[in-house]
């Protein structure tokens, strides 16, 4: 017997591996040290431009946001959606991103699916200015059912030991900034699916005239990455602390960038809420703190900052053409979002 007997193809696996390759390459920075194919990745941190630098680091999944990749066929999206999730993951900590790594499971490698995901993934490593520099593909037969797959990323980026976010910073009277999501990024699609898919009983081809669009391109539109827009603001210090709004929703993970002395009031009429989540609370009667524990509700990410600084901040995100809303303020308490 050969090891393909048994489900495993080496030679597919080097085919896809060349693909992962050629797309990683474009993806470079300086101080990329090894090329993809060697046991580890290797990068080395530019000392003349950083001083006293902290590592910052991250993993993530897409989740069953996988499912509607598999039921559409097009599989860039989540590509994009994982290094975009940790971008903003570690943004929130004031860190530039600077390599990932991602890792693949199928039960059966196939070359053009993972040639869509690698292609999404290194069109979005290049908008954010950060190198695909290794990863794993991994075939696993007998684990992953036929046409379906598992995606996870791992990302490091950096961040001068004095403009790091910290919670110890915010104070009661700071604004909360809320900038706009493209849709539910990456987070409540198990129970999205389970009312799209289950109760109102769509395909993915299915046109819904409350949203304008099919449900499963609406479904799969990418992760928004904040860092290209929020740089700038990061770089002149006018930011306390950033809290991304992933599973969990404005409940669940606001209070994580607050101090205990202090909660977050938020005035839930203060941004448009996307047409999207409308469309699944109307479907299913979801409660409204069903919705706002579970979806990012059309905020995709939260900036705490102070009063002084706020509207120079807000004068950097109108120069990008970005909409931001003041959707609240901090108040006294005992790190808890109160909704008015």
């Amino acid at each position: 017997m050969r090891y393909s007997d048994a489900g495993v193809d080496i030679s597919v696996a080097d085919e896809a591996k060349r693909r992962i390759a050629a797309m990683a390459g474009k993806t470079f920075r300086r101080g990329v040290l090894a090329p993809i194919g060697g046991f580890g990745s290797v990068f080395q941190l530019d000392h003349s431009r950083w001083r006293d630098p902290v590592l910052v680091a991250s993993c993530d999944g897409v989740g069953t946001k996988l499912k509607v990749a598999f039921a559409t066929g097009i599989h860039s999206t989540v590509g994009a959606d994982i290094l975009n999730h940790c971008v903003d993951d570690i943004l929130t900590q004031g860190a530039e991103p600077i390599f990932f790594l991602d890792y693949i499971a199928m039960g059966t490698l196939d070359p053009r699916v993972i040639e869509q995901v690698i292609e999404g993934m290194s069109r979005a490593a290049k908008q954010a200015g950060c190198s695909l520099i290794g990863g794993e593909t991994a075939e696993m037969p007998d684990i992953y059912a036929p046409g379906e797959y598992d995606l996870a990323g791992f990302i490091v980026g950096a961040v001068e030991r004095q403009k790091m976010l910290d919670p110890h910073r915010v104070r009661p009277g700071d604004v909360l900034l809320g900038l706009p999501s493209s849709g539910l990024h990456t987070n409540g699609y198990s129970l999205a699916r389970k009312l799209v898919f289950g109760t109102a009983k769509l395909g993915p081809d299915s046109y819904v005239a409350e949203i304008g669009n099919k449900i499963g391109a609406e479904l799969l539109k990418p992760h928004r990455p904040y860092w290209p827009l929020l740089k700038n603001v990061l770089g002149h210090e006018w930011v306390a602390s950033m809290a991304h709004i992933t599973g969990g929703g404005i409940t669940e993970n606001l209070p994580r960038v607050l101090p205990k002395n202090c909660s977050a009031i938020v005035e839930i009429n203060s941004w448009p809420v996307l047409p999207i989540f409308e469309h699944l609370q109307a479907i299913g009667s979801v409660p409204d703190e069903e919705m706002l524990r579970t979806f990012n509700m059309g905020i995709g990410m939260i900036l705490v900052v102070p009063a002084a600084k706020f509207k120079k901040a807000q004068t950097i995100l109108d120069r990008c053409s970005e909409k931001g809303y003041t959707i609240g303020r901090v108040v006294k308490g005992d790190r808890k979002v109160i909704y008015q």
